[in-house]
């Protein structure tokens, strides 16, 4: 398999599961309104080949291998109903605070470090 024809297939088969009804289901309907998870999907895959030997020319030399990986983020649901249709973010006031902190945090070593 040429490394294209690798790169491609690795492609497909990471693009074929990188979905969000894959990765968390299907839209839920219940009491006139449909509820339709909303994820951001980030996606990477690598390949690599390679042919002869190392330094000895008569050696017959192969290999090639790829990978590759999925990461889903859950942004939150939108909410469909007779009446309006609405996006609802998903927040961790946690990891925001905690950015927030560290932020101060290094701005403020960085700081300090300066003035010596």
């Amino acid at each position: 398999m040429s490394t294209q024809a690798l790169l491609q297939s690795l492609k497909e088969s990471i693009l074929s599961q990188a979905s969000v009804k894959a990765i968390y289901g299907e839209p839920i309907s219940a009491h006139g309104k449909t509820v339709l998870p909303v994820a951001r999907i980030i996606y990477g895959y690598g390949a690599g080949a390679g042919t002869g030997g190392m330094g000895d020319t008569s050696a017959r030399g192969e290999g090639g291998g790829g990978g590759g990986g999925v990461r889903a983020m859950p942004v939150g649901v939108i909410e469909i109903s007779d009446q309006q249709t609405r996006f609802i973010p998903i927040t961790d006031r946690r990891k925001l605070a905690g950015a927030v902190l560290v932020g101060i945090g290094l701005g403020m070593l960085l700081g300090w470090r300066r003035r010596r």
